[in-house]
């Protein structure tokens, strides 16, 4: 009986493997979508399933505003002293700020209205030609800030820290302020949420529906009065020496508040 001898090689074994494993793959992908037995696939959800439900809301932006009277008011307080000596500059700045601060009690301002709020002491040199420059002493400046809770005596205030600090008293970024912002602003709220409201009903009616429940609410604004600096001329500083007390008139503010709510139609 005559042996057969079987070679086989490494490009057969290879081609082999690729056949086997195309005939499983195929097997499983005519599995997935065979007849009834096959194992079950996980159903891939429908863009309209998905979108869907937001077909069924409505999404509204409202806007609402209250206007209110500022009430008070507030300055940086600055006070200014050269002295050859800067031990006697820091001395005399501090005296002169006690004492336009003491003025200012008869005014109903009390120490929690007033911030310290900077400090600067720095040498002065003067220069004079073809020669080292000369130090003439030092000058301190300390800031503060105050707040007059009466607007009514706001004016009266300024100019009295002014008359009694002297020329080394400065009042600037004067500003005008509410104390109570919040309330105002609770306000703003209901009128926001009531044209935001008024809004959907319209749109709702308007395609025959009805509002349900509301799904959510959010603030997207809610902004205080601007604060703008007061700026004088000339002449109201020249009345101002002559009545003793700064022309302050309060105006109007307007607080906005914005906001957007997400309804669910009524089935």
């Amino acid at each position: 009986m005559m042996e057969r001898t079987v070679t086989v090689t490494v490009k057969g074994l290879l081609v082999a493997a690729v056949v086997l494993l195309a005939l499983v793959t195929a097997y499983l992908l005519g599995g997935a979508g065979g007849p009834a037995g096959a194992p079950a696939q996980a159903a891939e959800p429908s863009p309209a399933a998905e979108t869907r439900a937001d077909l069924r809301t409505l999404r509204m932006v409202g806007t609402g505003e209250a206007t209110v009277v500022p009430d008070q008011l507030t300055f940086t307080l600055s006070v200014t002293n050269k002295q050859t000596g800067l031990d006697q500059a820091l001395a005399g700045s501090s005296a002169t700020m006690d004492r336009v601060l003491a003025r200012l009690k008869a005014f109903g301002i009390k120490e929690s209205d007033v911030q310290t709020t900077g400090l600067q002491m720095y040498p002065e040199y003067d220069y004079p030609a073809y020669s080292p420059p000369v130090l003439t002493g030092y000058r301190v400046t300390q800031k503060a800030q105050v707040t007059v809770r009466q607007l009514s005596q706001g004016g009266k205030a300024v100019s009295a820290a002014i008359e009694s600090g002297g020329n080394g008293v400065r009042a600037s970024d004067l500003r005008l302020g509410i104390s109570d912002p919040e309330a105002a602003l609770a306000k703003a709220r209901d009128a926001a949420v009531e044209a935001a409201t008024a809004k959907a009903d319209q749109y709702a009616e308007a395609t025959g529906q009805a509002l349900g429940d509301v799904l959510g609410l959010r603030e997207v604004t809610g902004d205080g009065a601007s604060r703008q600096p007061l700026t004088f001329s000339r002449a109201a500083y020249r009345d101002t020496a002559l009545s003793g007390a700064l022309p302050i008139n309060a105006g109007k503010d307007d607080l906005s508040v914005k906001v957007e709510v997400l309804w669910a139609f009524s089935e």
